[in-house]
This record gives C-alpha cells, structure tokens and sequence, in this order.
C-alpha cells in the first residue's frame, strides 16, 4: 500500500495494514485490573516492561491508575483516538467492546478471550466479531490466543507476559498455539525476536498476514511456524513463495499430520499420500523446512537468526571428546550432514596444536593435556573455518556454568568466529546441561548455542540445504502444444468416465512413452491384437468400474503364444466379463508409480513412489507440486527408500535415472496443465531399465466424470 509512517524508535518504512495492530503509536486495554496475577494486570504491566514508547491507556470505570497507567471509564473518554484496543474481557462482553472500538475508530483490537458463549459448533459470537471487525476496518489479533511481542519497539501485548526481558532479533514467529507461545517467547533469550504472535482463531488476520507483515521488516532474519491449518492457503502459499524470493527461510512445524483421508481415496496414490501430503508439497515448492519438535523448531532458528549464510563444502567440528565424536558421527550420517573434506595444508595446522596421539581429523578431538586448550583450540577452530571445503564449524561440548574448560573453549570459538564469515556454532550433546549463563553469552557474542546432538545436526543439515536451493539451477521439459493441452481441457470438462487405453493416450501426448494397447471384446479380436503387437503380450481387463485391475485378477502377464493368451482370456471373461485390453509387454525394470491428487486448498499435487502391486505395502513415497525441473524430479526420486535399486545390482545394469526424471517432468507439466480438472490419477507401475522408462498402466479420475465406487471383487 502506499504511503509511509514514521515507526516507533526512528525508522520510516512503508505503511503495511498490521501497523495499527504490531506497531501501534497508541494503545488501550479495556478490562484493566489493579489485582496482580491476573491477565487484566498483567497486560498493562507488561506492555512498557521491553521499554514501549507509545501512549499508553486502561480503561475501567472502577480505577484511576493501573500500575502507574491512567485509567479511564471508556474508550470515549480517552483524550485521543487509539490505534490499537486490547479487549482483555470475558466473552460475554467481547460483542459490545468491539463495537464500542470500532466507534472510537481504532484500527486494531487484540482479543485473548476463546469467543465461544455456548460450546456448541455452531457457536455465533467468533463470526459476529469478525463481521463486526470487517465492516469498521479493523484488524483483529485473536482471540483465542496470547497476544503478541514485538522486541523492535519494546512491545507486550500479552495478558500472560513472563518477567524475562525480551531482546530484539531477527525470528518472526507465527504460532497457532498459545503454549508454543509461551514457551518459545517467555523461557530462552537467545531466541530473539522481531516479532511473536499467537494467531489464535484468527478471526481476521491470518498466519499469512503476519509473515507477509514480518517480511516487509528489515530485521527479519527467518519464519517460524507452528501451523494447524492454513485459513486462507492462496494467501499462505503467496507469502512463502515471497520468503523464498526474498531469501529469508521458513522453517515449520505442521501438526495434525494424520492420514484419515486414505480410506477415501480411490487411487493407490490418495491412499499413500495422507491429509498432510499437500503441506509436504507445498513446503517443497518454496523450500520451508519441516521440523517434528519445538526443541527442532528452537534449534534451527536460533541458527538460522545468527545470519551468516553456510559457505561450499560440509561440517568442520571440534570434540574434546572421543566417544562423543564417535557419537556425533554416526548421528551425523543419519542426519545427512556431510563433514568437510579437509586439506593436508589444513592437516599440517592442526598437527601444531594437537597433543601427541591425536589425530589431525575432521570431525577433532581435540582435548588432550589441556595445557594452554584456549589457544589450541582457538588455533584449531581458524585452521578448520580457513578450508576451502568447510561450510561451518561448530564445537560439539557439553559446556556448563561455572566451569573455566567451558568458558575457554567459548572465548575461543567466539574469537575464532569474528575472524571468519562462516557460520560458527555450539552444540551441546547433553541438553540439559547447567549453561543458562554461558549459552546466552555465547550466543550474544555471535556463536549461538543449541541444545542436544540430534536438534543441532538438524539445523546444520537445513543450513546447508538452504544454500544449496538458492545456488541450484533448473531446466524446464518442452511445453506440449496448445491444441493438445486444450483438446484434453475439454475432453476433462465432459462426464464420461476415462478407460485405461485413453489415459494412457493422455500420457503418451504428453511424451510419456507407453506400450501400443488394442481393445478386445471376443477371442478373435484378442488373438488378433495379439499378432499385430507381437507376442508376447499383456491381458488386462477393460470392464467399467474396476479400478485396480491386479486386485482382482484382472491383469496377465508374458503372454508367449496364441494357447496361452486364449487360456488367459477365458478365464477372465469368464471372471470379470468379456471386454481386455492386448498390450505389448514393457521392458522388465524397477517399478515406479506416479500419482496425481487435486487438494481442496492448494490444488494439484504429484505423488512419486515405489511402484507395483506393493505400493500402499511399501508406503514408499514423496510428493511435490507441479510444474517440477527436470533437476527437482531427480531429486524427488532421490529421495525414495528404493531409489538406490534404479543403480542396479545383481547382474542388472543401472536404469535409466535421466529418462524418469524426465517422464516425471512431463507428468507434472500434464498435472499443471490439467490438474484442476482431475481428481486423482494413478500410473503404476512405470517400469525402468536401461533401455528407458515406460508406463505401462493407468487410472484416471476425472473431476467431473464422478468416481465409480463400483469395484469388481
């Protein structure tokens, strides 16, 4: 939007429409109380506690002062108009106060209260306030939530505030839950803040707006977010699709990630995704970072917020300990993070610092004597960071207050950091060890400290794949024809059901190859296809509404001459009815399955797994959004437990890696062009071998065709 304010504590930016809510020149508290331990005290005491230079009010009709604030009747009688109310009121009273806000002309209103009056799903208060909240133009933070920090103005807007000052920092946190609130923003001042919130029911302002609102500041370093659900998701995808253009990483942690959906899923690929495949694809797309833990969610952005970005090459770090480098290493090769590939030069400094019976390594053990460690150490530390090959150094100690070890090894690092702009850490193995003290220190002096081996390896990993996405190159598949992609548009848009032959003719226009397949109904017609595809063949059933034919006998294989291939084809008319498909056979290779599924939130999604009539055994799987590279479908690949049988083995040569990554391409070119039209398609298996990639069955959906929940058994 246009325009410009001048922002508390000297700075002018852009006016974005969260200003009135996150920065407000002014703010009252309705509901204020002289009676300490309760949230109406709390939040007018805690809302200068950071040093708030704005204007603050309360309001209740039984007091004059609150804790030291003057206190008024109503917001009517305040001698200026409010940027921002805080409603810190029980429910019954939250419809009468927002409309009095709204009169006064605020422009953004807090609530803590549940707006709930009944309990009932249907309850009415939450939507009359949003009604109400709209109409006036007003932003609501809430309810049903904790309020808000922002640090850069020395801002509490939090009924529940704890004592600990808060510094500000470059960690926009976004939390729908209140204690993840709590316990991130109120327990550990090394997490620093540019702003906090807990959205609550976001009854008008959503995690989008907040990220959206925390990217516009100059000071954000990265996203955190603790995420139930996205509101309103094409506002949520369009705010991580700016982090990622911005440069500024988002790490996530995603709960309810169930996979109740599965049961309802028609395709083998709905069946394997689950309710959280989407968010995994759209994490992927804009390259957020999922974490499982707050411990996780805490450790990457206390790493992420030091700001220095990981330089080529893996992990350089220091022990002074044998076994917990033993330990370190195995954790590390579990968690993917690679160590650098350290110099002989590199070699020969360490040996001048390293007692007799060490060994100049990376990872160090470094502890020896212990005469003159500091030095050593820090000696140590410049060697490692001054190799081509290390992206970040990081000592592995379990340091602890009060003990002089701990602190020389810190000075050391510390003074080892200031002379690199490599990422510089401290991971401690133990986490719980006694370090209040020292870890903050540490932390503030630009080596930030991270509790247990697990949570640091992971940050470190996430470190280097955030370098890795901003350095990557993509190269895009050729866009099929217009006239093709519009022809199955409107093929897509009729009612008639899709057989295998014409979604295998799709995937062939899409330049997916795929074997010649004849349709059949007699004896006669099956040997006939037969000859002119040349034996051997396939037998598939072609009878309406059996969607997974090798469930139900409906698929034969190798089919080497006429007697065979009539044997096979009575039976199954016999079984299933008299219409097949006579198909030329696939090359045998490893089988892949790709798989297409329309989310009700963000669309299309693609689905890539182990192929074959094991595939929901398996449960082998990784998803993404389309359009994919060419580079990002080979990653995805990749990333399947049994990839590593595409290599070969066993008297097999290797596949054809390139072939699928480019089939997947094309697949995910079709999903872009026609994904809003499907609702789920599945191809599987796709053999791969050496001599290429082939689809050789497929399943499709249509939006409008309606599905046929008919199945033969």
């Amino acid at each position: 939007m246009a325009g410009t304010i001048a922002a508390l504590g000297g700075m002018t930016q852009t006016r974005h429409r969260l200003d009135p809510l996150l920065r407000p020149a002014s703010i009252a508290f309705v509901g204020a109380s002289v009676r300490p331990n309760t949230p109406g005290n709390t939040m007018v005491r805690a809302a200068a506690m950071d040093g708030y230079r704005g204007r603050v009010y309360a309001i209740n009709p039984k007091y004059d002062q609150v804790e030291g604030v003057s206190c008024f009747p109503d917001l009517a009688g305040l001698p200026e108009t409010v940027s921002h109310v805080v409603l810190g009121v029980a429910n019954e009273y939250l419809e009468s106060n927002l409309l009095a806000a709204a009169r006064h002309g605020a422009k953004a209103v807090t609530i803590f209260a549940s707006c709930d009056l009944t309990g009932a799903a249907n309850d009415p208060l939450a939507a009359h306030l949003t009604d109400i909240a709209r109409d006036a133009g007003i932003v609501i933070c809430g309810g049903n939530g904790m309020g808000f920090c922002n640090p850069q103005i020395g801002l509490r807007v939090s009924g529940f505030a704890a004592n600990l000052a808060m510094r500000p920092g470059g960690v926009a946190l976004v939390t729908q839950s209140g204690s993840a609130f709590s316990a991130l923003a109120y327990n550990d001042q090394r997490l620093r803040f540019q702003l906090c919130v807990s959205s609550g029911r976001e009854l008008t302002t959503t995690t989008a707006d907040y990220v959206d609102w925390a990217l516009d500041q100059p000071d954000t370093t990265v996203i955190g977010l603790f995420l139930e659900t996205a509101r309103r998701p094409d506002d949520f995808a369009r705010c991580l699709e700016k982090a990622d253009r911005l440069g500024i990483p988002v790490v996530a942690l995603k709960v309810g990630r169930t996979e109740l959906s599965a049961g309802f899923a028609a395709s083998h690929s709905g069946a394997i995704a689950g309710d959280n495949a989407a968010y995994e694809a759209l994490f992927d797309r804009w390259g957020v970072f999922s974490v499982d833990t707050l411990d996780q969610l805490a450790a990457n952005l206390t790493l992420f917020s030091a700001g220095r970005p990981a330089a080529k090459g893996g992990l350089a770090s220091l022990h002074d300990s044998g076994g917990e480098r033993e330990m370190v290493v195995d954790l590390a090769a579990k968690a993917g993070v690679p160590f650098a590939a350290i110099s002989e030069h590199t070699r020969e400094g360490l040996r001048l610092h390293l007692d007799s019976g060490l060994q100049p390594a990376n990872p160090l053990d470094v502890w020896g004597s212990g005469l003159d460690f500091e030095i050593h150490v820090e000696a140590c530390m410049d060697a490692m960071l001054a190799d081509p090959d290390t992206a970040i150094g990081v000592l592995f100690q379990d340091i602890r207050d009060g003990s002089y070890i701990a602190e020389g090894f810190t000075r050391a690092v510390i003074r080892s950091s200031a002379k690199t702009g490599k990422p510089v850490a401290v991971v401690s193995n133990y986490a719980t060890v006694n370090h209040r003290a020292l870890a903050l220190a540490t932390t503030e002096a630009g080596v930030p400290v991270i509790d247990g081996t697990e949570e640091g390896l992971h940050a470190i990993r996430n470190l280097l794949a955030f370098r890795d996405r901003r350095a990557a190159t993509h190269t895009s598949a050729s866009a099929v024809a217009h006239d093709v992609r519009e022809r199955w548009r409107r093929r897509l848009g009729e009612a008639r059901p899709f057989g295998e032959s014409e979604a295998l003719a799709l995937l062939g226009d899409y330049g997916i190859a795929t074997p010649r397949v004849i349709a059949a109904a007699t004896q006669d017609d099956v040997l006939a296809a037969a000859r002119e595809t040349g034996f051997p063949v396939a037998l598939k059933t072609a009878v309406p509404g059996i969607q997974h034919k090798s469930d139900v006998g409906g698929v034969r294989l190798g089919l080497g001459d006429a007697a065979a291939l009539m044997d096979a084809y009575a039976g199954m008319a016999a079984r299933l009815g008299p219409e097949v498909l006579v198909a030329e056979m696939a090359p045998k290779g490893v089988e892949i399955a790709f798989g297409l599924i329309r989310d009700p939130q963000f669309g299309p999604y693609l689905v890539v797994a182990s192929g074959g009539v094991w595939i929901e055994v398996l449960r082998d799987r990784a998803v993404a959004l389309p359009p994919l590279s060419l580079e990002r479908a080979q990653a995805l690949i990749g990333r399947l437990k049994t990839s590593p049988l595409l290599d070969g083995g066993r008297g097999q040569p290797p596949a054809d890696r390139r072939a699928l990554a480019t089939a997947l391409a094309r697949f995910s070119m079709l999903a872009a062009d026609l994904g809003d039209l499907i609702d789920e398609m599945d191809v599987n298996p796709l053999m791969v071998s050496d001599r290429g990639c082939m689809a050789v069955d497929a399943l499709l959906l249509g939006r409008h065709a309606g599905r046929q929940h008919d199945e033969l058994h």
